[in-house]
């Protein structure tokens, strides 16, 4: 059924049957190693000289590589990922480039990219609905701090849902730009996609509050 659609895939991609390791651990599993990559890239980032940082995150990019082979998901998953963020990783290396150098640049970007992959990865291999179930059950405890994690989760499944489609009003905004001859211009592929997102979340509000969650 996902072969049949049409527009770009979301994102981060969506939940794909298989038996591998990464599909059968648990979705706090997951998360929790998820926050942990998280933590060890900005680590590396703030202690290790800008060459080092390099080559670690290279290794992390490596390992989920392999990791996306080893659960046989779909071919060009990972790399589906560099070209729709394309624009934001060039945009952030020649900044850094132009301010920092070419390994701060490599640092930069590698980290990125490594966030963005280990969160394909763990989106490829759960559905959306036992990562809501794992978000609310962890917040249960915080109940009496005044934290509804039903509300919470809402929040979550919102923002998971959203993704693929601010990726697709981009993708729709960079092929009316082309059309019009406008491919190259930031400003032609960035305001339509803002304005657009924008409406997307004022009708979410609305839907919300209509049905008094607001």
């Amino acid at each position: 059924m996902r072969r049949g659609l049409t527009g770009p895939p979301p994102l981060l991609g969506t939940a794909e049957p298989g038996t591998s390791v990464l599909h059968r651990a648990a979705p706090r599993t997951k998360l929790l190693a998820l926050v942990v990559v998280g933590t060890g890239v900005g680590l590396v980032r703030s202690l290790a000289t800008p060459p080092t940082a390099t080559v670690w995150l290279a290794v992390l990019l490596a390992g989920c590589i392999v990791l996306a082979r080893g659960c046989r998901l779909r071919r060009g998953l990972l790399r589906g990922q560099v070209r729709r963020t394309a624009w934001v990783l060039v945009a952030l290396a020649a900044v850094q480039t132009w301010l920092q150098g070419p390994w701060e640049a490599a640092a930069v970007v590698g980290g990125l990219l490594a966030c963005l992959w280990s969160a394909t990865l763990v989106t490829a291999t759960t559905p959306v609905p036992d990562l809501l179930d794992t978000v609310v059950r962890a917040l249960r405890p915080l109940r009496r701090l005044g934290v509804d994690p039903e509300r919470a989760g809402l929040a979550f499944s919102l923002t998971i849902t959203s993704v693929p489609v601010v990726g697709r009003l981009l993708a729709e905004s960079r092929e009316a730009a082309a059309a019009r001859g406008l491919g190259n211009s930031p400003r032609a592929l960035l305001v339509p996609t803002v304005v657009r997102a924008v409406a997307h979340a004022e009708q979410v509000g609305e839907a919300l509050a209509a049905r008094g969650l607001d």
